[in-house]
This record gives C-alpha cells, structure tokens and sequence, in this order.
C-alpha cells in the first residue's frame, strides 16, 4: 500500500507541474490587472524579475520540483498537507469544513443503497422471469441510463416549484431561518433539504447493487450444492438463505469497501444543481484555480481511504467465504 500510495502521489505531483496557469501565473495577472486598472502605464505595470523570484519564494516554487515533492511527503508524514492558495487557510481545514455533509450523503446514500437494494436482487432472483423481475428490471435500468444531475433538474421542476409541485426546498442544505428553529425542528429541515439529492446520489448505485445482488444469487442458485439441499428436502426459500446467500454476497463486499471513500464521494454535477458546497465542488474548483496544496491533499487521502477499503474487501472475502485463507 505504501509505494503504490507514494506512486499515485508522484504521478499526480508530475501532472500538476504541466498545467499552465499555477499560482505565481496568476498572482502576476493579478498584479498586472490592478496596476491596468489604477492606469498605471505598461513599464509600471512591469514586474521585475526579482519580483517574480519573491512570489515564486513565496509559494515555494523556487525549488526544484523534485524538491519540492520530497519536502511534500515529509510534511504530510506531519500531517502538514500546507496552506491553500485560494482560500488562503489550512488545506486540512477547508477539507474539514466540507468534510460533515459529504460524509452524511455518502453515508446515507451507502447504507439506504444496501438496505434496499440487497433484499431487492434477492427477490428479483427468486422470482426470475416473473412480472414483478420484469417491471423492476425496468424501473432500475432507466434509473441507470438517467445522468443523476438530469434527474436532479427534473425533480426541481416537478416537486421543488419549478413548474408543478412545491413539496422540496430548490437548493441548499437548510433554510434561512434554520438558526431560529427548535433542535427537532432543524433536523427536519435538514432531512427535508437532502430527499431530493440523495435520490440522486443513490441512482447510479442503485441499479449496479440491485443486478448484481440478482445475479450472482442466480449463479449460486445453480449450483450442485443448492440442487443437493432440495432433493434433500430443503425448502427452497431455506436452501436459498442458509447455503446460497452467503456465498452470493462475496461479489457485494467488493463494493462494501466504498464505505472507507464515501465521504470523497462528492458528485459535482449534483452539487451544482442543487447548490452544496461539498467535496466534488471543492476539488473541482480547486483544480480550476490551480489550488495545489487541496488538489494534492484531497488525491493522498483519497488514495489512501481507497487502498484501506480494498484491504476490508480482501479480509471481507475471509469472513463471508471460509475456502478462502490469506497465509
């Protein structure tokens, strides 16, 4: 996990040095553009080389890049991820200040997702081919197909005032006057804020859980185990939940790994529609305003949640499956 960590951080740390427009560029165009508003002419607004070598001081651009990654990890190996450029605070606390509702929907949208979507394929797989599988598959595969930002457009027209019904607030996550509420009363307005997001934010995962809970408890189901169980006499309902079940959810713990990233799990498009400041609209702008420090923090512990949820699936796979044995 190390090398891999500290690969992902180079190889991103590389990329960022070829794009145009960094820091020093723009703190220059900035300085440029005053001194043309203030009508300074073309030599005042002129600046120097030695200028130049301050603000690349400054920003810590007067090193070589190889350098500068080095003195980069062993910062982080502080937890010192530096100073953002843009927002001119703490990288970890602009992070940390968007950090609570990402992790709500990325919580709330992971374990809605599973609580659903399991017992969903379960059924689905029972009752293969019959109407309710058909008219379900329907249903999940154009929610799959629907962008979740499109979706996201269409319930603000239908059920948030745009042209129909007025059952959801538009954009935000609480109300103007949420300070001046009761502490039950908040909670509600929060919860009535986030139904329509989460509908979105749940959309893709939904699909994807539900078809493959369905078949992979379909490819168990015919196994010679499971026929063995039920010419044994083993109703069919108890073979499927005491013999197949269990061996049909290695394929899900893959994706329970998910839980160590979902508070990166910031969907952009969503954010913007409905107008949430969280993680996707941060890294994003981060990466337009050439923000380095918070691109860079946001990869590392990216990365390093991803790697620690790859190594639950794999003692995940110990547990559920018993054939399996890491030596």
């Amino acid at each position: 996990m190390i090398p891999t960590l500290i690969g992902i951080s180079l190889v991103c740390f590389i990329l960022i040095q070829f794009v145009p427009g960094g820091p020093v560029e723009q703190l220059i165009s900035k300085l440029q553009g005053a001194g043309s508003l203030s009508g300074a002419s073309s030599s005042e607004m002129r600046i120097s080389a030695e200028e130049i070598e301050n603000i690349k001081s400054y920003y810590g651009f007067d090193k070589p890049a190889h350098i500068r990654f080095l003195q980069w990890l062993k910062n982080i190996c502080q937890l010192d991820f530096g100073d953002s450029y843009f927002y001119e605070e703490p990288v970890l606390d602009v992070i940390v200040a968007r950090f609570p509702i990402s992790l709500f929907f990325g919580l709330s949208s992971f374990f809605l997702s599973y609580l659903v979507c399991i017992p969903l394929g379960i059924k689905k797989a029972v009752k293969h081919g019959s109407l309710f599988d058909v008219l379900s598959s329907s249903l999940v595969y154009i929610g799959y197909v629907i962008p979740a930002y499109a979706l996201g457009i269409l319930l603000i027209i239908y059920f948030a005032g745009g042209s129909f019904w007025n059952f959801f607030p538009m954009t935000g996550i609480v109300s103007d006057y949420h300070d001046s509420l009761s502490p039950f009363n908040q909670i509600l307005d929060f919860l009535h804020h986030m139904v329509l997001p989460m509908i979105c934010y749940m959309l893709g995962e939904f699909a994807v859980l539900t078809i493959l809970m369905k078949n992979s408890l379909l490819e168990e189901i015919k196994k010679d185990y499971m026929r063995t169980a039920i010419v044994k006499g083993s109703p069919f309902n108890r073979a499927v939940f005491k013999h197949a079940f269990r061996n049909a959810l290695i394929p899900i713990a893959t994706r329970v790994s998910e839980i160590f990233t979902v508070m990166f799990a910031g969907a952009l498009l969503i954010e913007k529609v409905f107008d949430i400041d969280g993680m996707g609209l941060l890294f994003y702008n981060s990466i337009v305003n050439r923000d380095y420090n918070v691109v860079m923090g946001m990869i590392f512990l990216m990365s390093i949640m991803s790697l620690l949820g790859k190594l639950f699936s794999d003692i995940l796979y110990a547990v559920i499956d018993p054939r399996i044995r890491f030596k």
